[in-house]
């Protein structure tokens, strides 16, 4: 089981155009995660929208960074592992607990992430192509 106050104390390097490293703690991985969210949203005028989105922001740059964390856990350790309920019986595999984790975060983290461009107005989305009238003919 991960031991979250752990987590929290572990730095994730990162490089800069400088090329200087920055360590960066879980919280700081978040911060900078809404605020990069946050730019996206940044034009809406709605504050019904503002407080939804608000909200959705927090739990999705919490959830993404949680996201790495697995898997950087999983490329290291795998996803299946060897277990056994006592010395006795031979060991089987069986999926690692953070798999399932990492599967269900990942799911609610796309939900959410579908929820918040959903509520970006049609012409704050993109520009019209065409290629939806395309599509309809």
């Amino acid at each position: 089981m991960l031991n979250n106050k752990k987590n929290i104390k572990k730095k994730k390097t990162i490089t800069t155009k400088n090329t200087k490293v920055k360590q960066l703690t879980k919280k700081e991985r978040v911060l900078e995660e809404e605020k990069r969210l946050r730019e996206s949203f940044e034009n809406l005028s709605d504050k019904k929208i503002l407080n939804i989105v608000d909200g959705l922001i927090i739990r999705a740059s919490y959830m993404r960074v949680q996201l790495e964390i697995y898997e950087n856990d999983l490329t290291e350790k795998g996803y299946i592992e060897l277990f056994s309920q006592s010395e006795d019986l031979e060991p089987y595999e069986r999926e690692r607990p953070v798999a399932r984790l990492y599967n269900a975060l990942n799911k609610n983290y796309q939900t959410i992430i579908k929820q918040l461009i959903d509520l970006i107005p049609k012409n704050i989305q993109e520009d019209d192509d065409g290629f939806e009238d395309f599509c309809k003919e």
